[in-house]
């Protein structure tokens, strides 16, 4: 059982340019070039989203923290008046 682990381990580290070539042009063979072309496609668009996302959570992030060293002292945001219990009203 080892020894077909390490074969394992063995192939994925040997499969080299020729081996990823063959691996290519097999698929291309079975799904064609449109398909193989549509999802490279919506790969680069989820990258992309993926990229932006990144970069507008940091600036939300930095915004953030530039909001709460202008305003260094702590508000009060306790309501003005109590809020009716449920409980209270039978």
């Amino acid at each position: 059982m080892a020894t077909a682990n390490l074969a394992n381990a063995m192939f994925i580290n040997n499969i080299g340019p020729w081996g990823l070539l063959l691996i290519g042009v097999v698929i291309l063979v079975m799904f064609g070039r449109g398909k193989v072309a549509g999802l490279m496609g919506e790969v680069g668009k989820g990258i992309t989203a993926f990229k932006r996302g990144v970069k507008d959570g940091a600036e939300e992030l930095e915004n953030q923290s530039d909001d709460t060293v202008a305003s260094a002292t702590a508000r009060d945001v306790t309501p003005e008046t109590p809020r009716d219990n449920p409980s209270d009203r039978a």
